[in-house]
């Protein structure tokens, strides 16, 4: 009888856990956005960003673009959540490591995707021109973590 008891409040424990998470998240509202109503703002590294839906730095999904200029490296790096990313523009070079490596990059022309896994560390180059890329996001709050070179 004791033993039961510990296995349903250990259930309802787990249960409150799990959903605890998601009840936090916003729920998405309705969105009609046209391209002449984004404001891109600079971004920390040089290019520009704007955030379409949600905040990726709360509980939930999130969608925002990045503009990079022309031959704009990112350095590797790694994200704690998940995500999904979608070249709109131009032709991104993308690559999965700890260490910026040309040899280990793809050409991703505009209409590619790519996936970024929780703690994936990954790097891209604009290396042919301005690309806009657009990311994807369910599981934030998101940040990011720099890999220092060795």
């Amino acid at each position: 009888m004791k033993a039961d008891i510990f296995s349903v409040a250990g259930c309802i424990a787990l249960a409150l856990f799990i959903f605890s998470g998601s009840a936090q998240a916003e729920p998405l509202a309705t969105t009609q956005l046209t391209p002449d109503r984004f404001k891109w703002d600079p971004t920390p590294f040089g290019g520009q960003k704007v955030t379409l839906v949600g905040d990726e730095q709360k509980p939930g999904m999130y969608v925002y673009r990045v503009r990079f200029p022309a031959n704009f490296k990112v350095q590797p790096h790694f994200h704690p959540d998940e995500r999904v990313v979608t070249v709109m523009s131009g032709t991104l070079y993308m690559g999965y490591g700890e260490q910026f490596d040309e040899s280990a990059m793809k050409a991703l022309p505009a209409g590619s995707i790519w996936t970024e896994p929780a703690k994936q560390p990954h790097f891209v180059w604009a290396k042919e021109g301005d690309v806009i890329v657009q990311v994807v996001g369910g599981n934030g709050p998101s940040g990011v973590t720099r890999i220092e070179p060795k």
